[in-house]
């Protein structure tokens, strides 16, 4: 969507005192060169929801008021962070397999809505489905369903996991074409028995993940350029004849760098982009495909340090995106093992400390990769840094209770303001001689800053303090209908999220206190 500007609001003015940015004293937001279009902000439901969603009421409800709530209290704090996408893992049937499917956990085994005999079963997966009809009501519009793994009918080893396996797709030939009738099944069925219209379906999940190669922890499997090209057209076959508008996503790649190049695998699986959006690559080209928009889906796991490689490799990413006319999505992440800045993903963590370092990272994605879209892995976990909630639960997950994080609230600030068809505009830094400095908009461990025009009209300002010390900032709209700005604080301490604080006037100055995230909204 691309948005005409009146001359009224032909720049953002942001006056920077020399102590809030290291060389910048004035940021300029250049209405006049937009850049992209927001998408959306969103989080999968693997694999808590499928017993959350079956919890008690009190605990269902008020879980989906902080994923997806757009409401405010009556002192005008949100009531949750406003999700706008939500992820469905269609399940591959590890479930009824019990510990035969080789998976310990029965948190991590998942039912599927095709049975043994051929027929469907639309009672399965009904905690999954509770989530799905909840996000619907509290605004929720674009849905991506995802397969970790074909059902284990189709499969090689009749296993959702890639046990006793090499690196090829864990899907017998001959069932191609029944694994993407399948998946065109369920798309038709969850649009009748549920009223949930799938937006996407990504056919296969971290293909190019070294993970996933050998199984057992989780559903999963590998695949090869060529397979993934062969799925997508068979997906593609199989929605065009049932007259669906479905978009089949690919390939969620497990590292940005297997997307422009290779990374802990080989040729077969690298490259992603060029493979399947160069029209040189003929035998996994994908750019004629019907259903299969210019688009690519990518995890930034293991891409966050160190922080040269956090900017460096994005930027690599952009520059073979744009080389190919390819849009982006960052659909998953977490904290991971080697994000030893705060301790590796092991121990679960409400603080700032968590909160900042993945706020960090949306704003590299957004900026220097381009992203449209981001989306977090798990929207509820367990005692690791991969969920924005955290369960409590008994041992046979019947019950249990959810409390919040700093984290949420973290993710709150682009996704509870920044919505879906809002425009990102660039930023200019420059210090007190007018000079400009080079990544004004970027000090990696004091303010990142973001600025978006939604398609209401309302500015967004989202300013990420990573420092120990607070920011003093000035800022200035050229914007007649502006005449204060909204902040809202996500900082340590109790009320703390997105917290409502003292309006600004436009043109006078607030502070950014150390170690938070402030969203300014235009009133």
């Amino acid at each position: 969507m691309k948005h005409t500007f009146s001359a009224c609001c032909c720049a953002i003015l942001i006056s920077i005192s020399a102590q809030a940015q290291k060389g910048a004293s004035h940021f300029e937001i250049d209405t006049r060169a937009p850049l992209q279009t927001i998408d959306g902000f969103g989080a999968s439901d693997a694999w808590s929801m499928q017993h959350i969603g079956l919890w008690p009421d009190s605990v269902r409800l008020q879980t989906a008021d902080w994923l997806f709530s757009t409401e405010n209290d009556s002192k005008g704090q949100p009531l949750g962070i406003g999700l706008s996408i939500w992820r469905f893992n269609i399940g591959a049937g590890s479930h009824d397999q019990g510990r035969e499917s080789g998976i310990g956990s029965h948190w991590m085994r998942t039912g599927c809505f095709l049975r043994p005999d051929g027929t469907y079963d639309w009672t399965q997966q009904p905690g999954q489905r509770n989530f799905l009809r909840m996000a619907q009501e509290r605004g929720v519009r674009t849905f991506i369903g995802f397969f970790n793994s074909p059902p284990v009918y189709f499969t090689q080893n009749g296993l959702a996991t890639n046990t006793g396996r090499g690196g090829t797709l864990n899907l017998k030939t001959e069932h191609y074409g029944d694994f993407a009738l399948f998946s065109a099944n369920v798309v038709e069925g969850l649009e009748q028995h549920d009223g949930i219209k799938l937006s996407y379906v990504c056919p296969v999940n971290e293909p190019d993940g070294h993970w996933n190669w050998v199984g057992p922890k989780q559903e999963g499997t590998p695949a090869t350029n060529r397979e993934i090209a062969g799925l997508a057209r068979a997906f593609s076959q199989a929605f065009t004849q049932k007259g669906l508008d479905t978009k089949i996503l690919i390939n969620e790649s497990s590292d940005y760098r297997c997307m422009f190049a290779t990374h802990m695998t080989d040729w077969q699986r690298g490259y992603a982009i060029q493979s399947f959006f160069c029209p040189d690559s003929t035998d996994t080209y994908l750019g004629d495909t019907p259903n299969v928009p210019r688009l690519m889906a990518g995890h930034s796991y293991w891409t966050n340090t160190p922080l040269e490689a956090l900017r460096g490799i994005r930027m690599q990413l952009k520059d073979t995106l744009d080389k190919y006319n390819v849009q982006f999505w960052q659909t998953e992440t977490c904290i991971m093992s080697n994000d030893e800045e705060i301790g590796g993903g092991g121990g679960y963590d409400r603080t700032m400390k968590t909160a900042l370092y993945v706020a960090r990272i949306i704003h590299h994605d957004i900026v220097y990769a381009g992203a449209r879209s981001w989306q977090w892995w798990r929207a509820v976990g367990g005692d690791y840094k991969d969920g924005l909630l955290r369960e409590f639960s008994n041992r046979e997950g019947t019950n249990g209770r959810v409390v919040d994080s700093k984290l949420l609230w973290a993710l709150g600030n682009y996704s509870r303001f920044v919505r879906p068809g809002a425009t990102r505009m660039g930023i200019t830094a420059t210090d007190k001689t007018g000079r400009t400095v080079m990544e004004g908009d970027t000090d990696r461990t004091g303010l990142m800053c973001t600025a978006y025009r939604n398609a209401d009209g309302s500015w967004v300002m989202v300013a990420v303090n990573y420092a120990t010390e607070a920011k003093n900032m000035t800022f200035h709209v050229d914007d007649r209908k502006v005449k204060s700005w909204q902040p809202y604080l996500t900082a340590e301490g109790t009320g703390k999220n997105l917290q409502p604080i003292d309006k600004v006037g436009n043109g006078k100055q607030t502070v950014i206190p150390a170690r938070s995230i402030v969203t300014f909204v235009s009133r």
